[in-house]
């Protein structure tokens, strides 16, 4: 068969070609602020990357760990679940401590070998790799982990343990630093006495993650707490590059794509780094992903599937050892056995289906990640250096340094989930009041912040962006439980149905996204049709929804008429431009409009309606 190189009949593809075909197609409009975004990092992304050479190999081509929780309180029924798990393929395990901010209110009380022989009752030691997740207090865990292994008769250096200490960040999370130092070097030496080669200390990027950090930022407290472990170790008598073997490092991966692909290369080659500024080869570093806690969604969960494949992928290509998926229902409470077979099933596929292990660093040369990579390992690292210039991670939490670099961003997020530019599929965006609820084996509890006279430092805290909107959802379904209906805005159509579709369909997104339902209708031939069917919905909120060139005929007019209607808060969908004044003096009395903060215009809207 003859090769025909059909590329040869076309020019060569230029990127001043490329260029001018967009800005044609963007008709006038500003090219960078239409195609340029920029991360919180402040790392520029741009349209187009040209392929690179060489790359950065993360994870051999072998399939990650898929990792499952051992996190219900009761016993037995622990044992059960997990034992679906392993038969359904993962073949890792976390046993989440009651106690420990992973439990979210639940966790096994792990603290005696009787407990876990219990709980792993059936599970071979030897051929699953355990995680500890234990409480700030990890003693009684870790002693009743090695116990079982021991008297199960295991050679503790056979098995792949990760015992999960990472004092730092459970004191970022109480806000005080109790000495550790010295017991983390002491509690080594202990192990290795009996026969323990695994990992003992764990640098966990979940508790900056959720409290808001950027990637740079998560990076940058991941590398520090992995550098204080090491001196630490040191200080106490152990030899570095054998200390360093006794690390692990977890990061969280969400639903962006590329920033998490990029966030764990970066990491292999941050911490390649400083195992080179310490005088050593670079080995490789036990990476662990679990999906974002932050990203999670209690309103319409079963987005958060979309959501965790597409983090689970990214951590994937992206080279970590392991993936630990969070149940789609995790934000609800305590996951049955249906959502926790999806999470491991999510991998499953993507591993046998998709094949992703079968290919090392499937994104090395190409152009946008190895620019992200690249760019983000440099913040990283500046962003590691001035935690370092700070005293190193534990001054800097201890200061209030990086806690409120954090809160800066924390407060940009909540700004652009607030204005819906980070929209939230099923929760700030196309929400759905009629959804049905999801089962769980436990319903969560709030979770209350550590005592203000028991800090030493403000703590981070755990959020999840879609909090803004999921609190007043929970007072509309308050009232619908109360009285037997939500709160109601009538749609004050205005037109025709293509003059107001297109605000129809944005104000009532916006109003369910806070719980307020939508009474929406085909438009009116006449104002006083208008008024009666606005009196027959028996809503005292009304929002008028039409085109500019109808509001600037009616929209004035039809705000008179629905308040003497018996209106007592009448919106305006879209922005009202120089005509504000006369808007209001009609009694128009707020707007709803792209860039509208929806938990503050509408929050004492919902409230007032629930009273």
């Amino acid at each position: 068969m003859t090769d025909l190189a059909l590329a040869a009949e076309f020019p060569a593809a230029t990127r001043e070609a490329w260029r001018a075909a967009a800005e044609k197609a963007l008709k006038g409009r500003d090219f960078d602020k239409t195609l340029l975004g920029k991360t919180y990092d402040g790392i520029r992304i741009d349209p187009l990357y040209a392929r690179t050479d060489g790359g950065v190999a993360g994870r051999a081509a072998v399939p990650w760990r898929i990792v499952a929780r051992v996190d219900h309180p009761e016993v037995e029924t622990a044992n059960e679940l997990i034992l679906e798990d392993l038969t359904g393929g993962a073949d890792a395990l976390t046993i989440v401590c009651a106690g420990s901010a992973s439990a979210r209110g639940f966790g096994l009380v792990a603290t005696t070998p009787e407990v876990l022989d219990r709980a792993l009752r059936g599970v071979m030691l030897d051929l699953v790799a355990i995680r500890l997740d234990p409480a700030p207090d990890a003693d009684a865990a870790v002693d009743a982990l090695v116990a079982l292994a021991r008297g199960r008769g295991h050679d503790l250096a056979a098995l792949d343990l990760d015992l999960g200490l990472d004092p730092i960040g459970a004191a970022a999370r109480a806000g005080k630093m109790p000495p550790w130092e010295e017991a983390l070097a002491t509690r080594l030496a202990a192990l290795a006495e009996r026969g323990f080669a695994g990992r003992l200390a764990r640098a966990d990027g979940r508790p900056y993650h959720e409290a808001g950090a950027t990637e740079a930022q998560e990076l940058a407290a991941v590398l520090a707490t992995g550098v204080a472990y090491l001196r630490a170790l040191e200080a106490g008598g152990h030899d570095t590059a054998k200390a360093r073997e006794a690390l692990s490092f977890l990061l969280v991966a969400d639903a962006d794509e590329f920033l998490t692909v990029a966030k764990m290369r970066a990491f292999r080659r941050l911490w390649a780094r400083v195992e080179e500024a310490c005088g050593f080869e670079p080995a490789h570093a036990h990476l662990s992903a679990e999906t974002a806690w932050r990203m999670t969604t209690r309103r319409d969960p079963w987005v958060n599937l979309l959501r965790t494949t597409l983090a689970c992928f990214s951590a994937g290509i992206g080279g970590t050892d392991s993936i630990s998926a969070l149940p789609f229902t995790a934000a609800l409470g305590l996951p049955d056995a249906f959502a926790r077979r999806l999470a491991r099933n999510t991998q499953l596929i993507l591993l046998e289906e998709s094949n992703l292990a079968r290919v090392a660093d499937p994104v090395a040369g190409s152009g946008a990640f190895e620019a992200l990579t690249e760019e983000l390992t440099t913040k990283a690292w500046a962003l590691f250096q001035e935690i370092e210039k700070e005293g190193g991670i534990v001054a800097s939490l201890g200061s209030g340094a990086l806690g409120r670099r954090i809160a800066e961003v924390r407060a940009r997020r909540e700004t652009a989930s607030a204005l819906r530019r980070d929209p939230i599929t099923g929760t700030s965006e196309f929400p759905d009041l009629r959804e049905a609820p999801v089962a769980v084996l436990m319903e969560s509890a709030a979770e209350a912040p550590p005592p203000a006279d028991l800090t030493e430092f403000e703590p981070l805290p755990s959020r999840r962006t879609g909090e803004a909107f999921e609190k007043l959802r929970d007072l509309s379904d308050e009232r619908l439980r109360e009285t037997g209906r939500r709160p109601q805005v009538f749609m004050a159509n205005l037109g025709t149905p293509a003059a107001f579709t297109t605000r129809t369909t944005f104000a009532r997104n916006a109003f369910e996204a806070v719980g307020i339902e939508a009474l929406t209708n085909d438009g009116f031939a006449s104002l006083d049709a208008l008024t009666e069917a606005f009196k027959a919905s028996g809503a005292s909120l009304a929002c008028l929804c039409s085109s500019d060139e109808i509001y600037a005929g009616e929209a004035e007019r039809s705000a008179a008429a629905l308040r003497k209607a018996g209106a007592e808060t009448v919106f305006l969908a879209g922005r009202p431009g120089e005509r504000e004044a006369a808007l209001r003096a009609a009694g128009v009395t707020g707007f709803v409009a792209a860039g509208s903060n929806l938990p503050e215009v509408l929050d004492s809207l919902v409230r007032s309606e629930i009273r």
